[in-house]
């Protein structure tokens, strides 16, 4: 077996990768906790409802197909079945027949949908600013992008193990 065709061995993170990951992941968990809080309290809007609201307010006519957008949003479909009745029921979106398919459903942002979406907008992009944007330089926003790029990048070409 040459050094080409041999498996590599598994190698496991260092201590100082470790704790790069740590800081990563906990910093993010808790922005993200932060930004939801203060969205839920100011807007009344989960960040699953600012996400689907988000996804239909940049369609084509404010409407898209339940399975476009389950992958728009990255939800398994029953997890946005599930969501997409209780936003109905809060008049936030309504699902339609698909006009060229009889069979399918287009999921339509409503007036109040839209209505709730923009006053949720603006003090959540202001929570943004306040807790990612100004705690930054323009140079590390700039390392920011280029690091999550690299990331999705391997996320969007890696193989997912756990899938099977």
């Amino acid at each position: 077996m040459t050094d080409s065709t041999r498996p590599r061995a598994r190698r496991s993170p260092t201590p100082d990768e470790l704790r790069a990951w740590r800081g990563f992941i906990e910093t993010a968990q808790t922005l993200n906790a932060r930004l939801t809080s203060r969205l839920q309290k100011e807007s009344g809007l989960t960040s699953a409802d600012y996400t689907v609201l988000l996804a239909l307010s940049e369609a084509d006519g404010r409407r898209l197909r339940s399975s476009e957008l389950a992958d728009a949003v990255d939800w398994e479909r029953s997890r946005l079945s599930h969501h997409l009745r209780r936003m109905e029921n809060r008049d936030l979106v309504r699902r339609v027949e698909c006009a060229d398919d009889f069979r399918g459903a287009e999921v339509e942002l409503t007036d109040h949908g839209a209505r709730s979406f923009r006053a949720a907008s603006v003090p959540h992009l202001r929570a943004v600013r306040e807790l990612f944007v100004d705690a930054l330089t323009p140079e590390q926003l700039d390392q920011v992008e280029a690091l999550t790029a690299a990331l999705r990048s391997r996320l969007d070409t890696a193989p997912d193990r756990a899938a099977g």
